[in-house]
C-alpha cells in the first residue's frame, strides 16, 4: 500500500470510532507503531485535528475543527446516503431541504455508475406519503438542542404554549424525539421541578447556559412524549387490559397511539385517549388478544353494543 493510500485508509479507521490504540491501528494497516507516528504527523501538517493521549487508555482520535476529512463510503453506505438525502428533501426541517439537495448533487457526481443507477432505480419507485401541513422546525434550533442533550448542558429558550402564551424557560435537556410528525424535546424544567415536553416548533433562541448536570432517575424520553402526545391532550382515557406481553403489544400499538404498560410477563395495560367513545372502540376491537376494557364505564357498554351488532350481523 502506498503512502497516500494509507494514509485515507488511517483517515477512514479515524472515523469509524471514538478512539484507536497505536497498537491496533499498525496492525489494521500492517505498518509499524512508529509509522503509525509518522503517518499521524502528515496528517496533522495537512490540517486534520488528530489528538494523541499516552498511556493506559490513550490512543489516537480524530478531534473536533479543522479540515473536514474525506468521506470514504462502502457501496452499501453511499446508497445509503443518498437515499437519506432524497429524502430529507422533503424534511418539515428548515434549512435542511437545500442542503440536502446540494450534497446529494455533490455525491451524484462521484457515484459509480453502477450505484448511481441503484439510487435513480430507488428514487424512481419510491412514493413518500403526504403528511399534510406540518409545522417547520429550525435547523439550528434543533442543533442546538441536540448538543445541550449530548454534552449534558442546560439551555434557556422562549415557549409559545398552544394558546399563544410566551415565557421563558430553564431546562436540563434529556432527548429530542421525533414521532414521524412533529419534534419534541423532553428535558426536567429547572423552574417547576418537573419533567416536561416541549414541542421544537414552538422553541425560539436556545441559548446553551454552560451548567452541567446529572439525571439521578431520567424518565424514558419515548413514552413520556407518548403520554403527552397519545394520553394528556384528550377527553377520555380507555384502560384496556391485554393478556399479550407488553413487547408484543406495542409492536402493535407504537408510541403516539397508546401507552402500553408491563403487567407481568405475559399481561400488560393499554391507554388509549380522544375526544369521542366512537374512535376508541374502533381501535379497541382492532386488538388481536384476549383483553378486558377497565374503564371507563360508558366505553365499556360501547365496546359490547358493538360486539353485539357484529354478531346481529
Amino acid at each position: 500500500m502506498d503512502t497516500a493510500a494509507r494514509l485515507l485508509r488511517l483517515l477512514s479507521l479515524l472515523q469509524s470510532r471514538q478512539q484507536w490504540d497505536g497498537a491496533d491501528l499498525a496492525a489494521r494497516l500492517g505498518i509499524t507503531p512508529r509509522t503509525v507516528r509518522r503517518d499521524v504527523t502528515r496528517l496533522r501538517s495537512l490540517g486534520y485535528p488528530i489528538e494523541a493521549e499516552a498511556g493506559i487508555g490513550g490512543g489516537y482520535r480524530l478531534g473536533p475543527g479543522g479540515r473536514l476529512p474525506p468521506l470514504l463510503l462502502e457501496d452499501e453506505e453511499a446508497v445509503a446516503v443518498a437515499v437519506g438525502l432524497r429524502v430529507a428533501t422533503t424534511t418539515t426541517v428548515s434549512g435542511v431541504e437545500q442542503a440536502a439537495i446540494s450534497a446529494l448533487a455533490k455525491l451524484h457526481q462521484v457515484l459509480p455508475v453502477r450505484l448511481r443507477e441503484q439510487v435513480a432505480a430507488i428514487g424512481a419507485q419510491v412514493a413518500q406519503f403526504p403528511q399534510g401541513d406540518l409545522p417547520t422546525v429550525d435547523g439550528e434550533v434543533l442543533v442546538t438542542l441536540a448538543t445541550g442533550c449530548r454534552d449534558i448542558e442546560g439551555i434557556r429558550f422562549r415557549y409559545r404554549t398552544h394558546g399563544g402564551a410566551e415565557s421563558e424557560r430553564s431546562v436540563e435537556p434529556l432527548r429530542i424525539v421525533h414521532t414521524g410528525r412533529r419534534w419534541y424535546l423532553v428535558a426536567r424544567d429547572r423552574d417547576r421541578q418537573a419533567w416536561r415536553t416541549f414541542r421544537v416548533d414552538r422553541i425560539a433562541d436556545p441559548v446553551l447556559t454552560g451548567q452541567r448536570y446529572q439525571f439521578d432517575d431520567p424518565p424514558d424520553p419515548v413514552a413520556l412524549v407518548a403520554e403527552g402526545t397519545g394520553v394528556a391532550p384528550w377527553d377520555i382515557v380507555a384502560r384496556v387490559r391485554v393478556h399479550a406481553g407488553a413487547d408484543t403489544v406495542a409492536r402493535f400499538l407504537p408510541p403516539g397511539q397508546a401507552v402500553v404498560e408491563p403487567i407481568d410477563a405475559t399481561t400488560c395495560e393499554l391507554r388509549l385517549a380522544a375526544n369521542e367513545l366512537g374512535p376508541l372502540v374502533a381501535q379497541i376491537v382492532r386488538i388481536y388478544w384476549p383483553f378486558e376494557v377497565l374503564g371507563p364505564p360508558e366505553l365499556r357498554a360501547a365496546v359490547h353494543i358493538h360486539g353485539q351488532r357484529l354478531l346481529d350481523s
